[in-house]
């Protein structure tokens, strides 16, 4: 297992008031985004959607079955209430979000382009940007088994980034297993990698489980390979490095490395798949699966993301992606998804 078994999440206590297996905190946006391939400028009109790395993450675990919980902060205006209902749509569990009179719901935009799609956000003073570590104690996080947290809320302000600092290092929260995706965003550290190296770093060595994409890494920490990540990193946490199209390298806490390449798959967008991809891995580890398992499981997530441009896969076929699971190793290096 990915988790050592004195790490791995027990099930809440009978008659827990909440069914969220996962408490994922963070910021989400009303997301603005073209309906084809053509650049933003030159489009007339946009849909409007939902998008967060972290509920991004709840709404795959729901579809593969699990219960999940959202925490963060909207606007009271419209986008705000366009948040709470589609995740609550979803099955998210969004009874503990906190609604801010004053501040705004943040905003991005999509806008495609031939070397993929690029995204503009507006997020200064959002309502997510005043979150603190006053948001630990609400009864929601101590009934969990996993806590997820990415680096993105770090970086949002000085507030987010105690309450990130208050959740990972000093397990303000201590019975779920931390589980944090690095999510290095140049444009909230102002294009400065030498600023969220040392930030990062310590965050995901307090954290139980990291996952981290081996180029995002390389920029930050100088590291080439998965292995060099490991060594960087030290044994605390169990890893999970992410190599795009090539694989995904896991090294557990007992010092166990596995290695599943990843799946032939059609891309239209690749916003959202790494969400999937930690996704499929949680629910690996709610299930007590094997660390293989759970890679492949972040693989078909991704890729499901992968062949859409919406954040998160409209349907996950359970029974699917239980046949794929199913697949020898040959079997599997030769899959081609649809």
């Amino acid at each position: 297992m990915l988790i050592p078994p004195q790490l791995s999440p027990s099930r809440p206590p009978s008659g827990s008031a909440s069914t969220a297996d996962v408490v994922c905190v963070g910021e989400t946006m009303a997301v603005l985004g073209p309906v084809d391939a053509r650049p933003l400028a030159h489009q007339r009109a946009l849909t409007l959607a939902v998008g967060g790395a972290e509920s991004n993450v709840a709404c795959v675990l729901v579809a593969l079955g699990h219960g999940a919980a959202w925490l963060g902060r909207v606007g009271d205006d419209p986008l705000g209430r366009r948040v709470l209902d589609d995740l609550a749509v979803r099955g998210v569990d969004v009874s503990a979000v906190e609604t801010d009179p004053r501040r705004p719901t943040g905003v991005y935009f999509k806008d495609p382009g031939p070397d993929g799609t690029g995204t503009y956000y507006y997020r200064r003073d959002s309502a997510a940007a005043v979150m603190g570590p006053g948001l630990a104690d609400l009864p929601l996080l101590a009934r969990a088994r996993v806590l997820h947290l990415s680096g993105i809320t770090a970086a949002l302000s000085d507030s987010c980034a105690e309450l990130v600092t208050h959740l990972v290092s000093r397990r303000a929260v201590p019975g779920p297993v931390i589980s944090f995706d690095v999510n290095y965003r140049p444009a909230l550290w102002r294009h400065r990698p030498a600023d969220a190296a040392p930030v990062l770093m310590g965050l995901a060595r307090d954290a139980d489980l990291v996952l981290v994409g081996r180029d995002e890494a390389e920029t930050l920490w100088g590291t080439r390979t998965p292995q060099e990540v490991r060594d960087l990193l030290g044994p605390g946490p169990a890893l999970v490095v992410k190599d795009a199209g090539y694989g995904a390298t896991a090294f557990g806490a007992d010092g166990e490395e596995t290695f599943v390449p990843t799946p032939a798959a059609r891309v239209v967008e690749r916003v959202g798949a790494g969400d999937a991809f930690a996704a499929g891995c949680l629910a690996a580890l709610l299930e007590g699966r094997t660390t293989a398992d759970g890679l492949r499981l972040g693989h078909l997530a991704a890729a499901a993301t992968l062949s859409t441009r919406e954040d998160v896969p409209p349907v996950l076929i359970r029974d699917a992606l239980e046949r794929h699971l199913a697949l020898d190793d040959a079997a599997w290096a030769g899959l081609r998804l649809p």
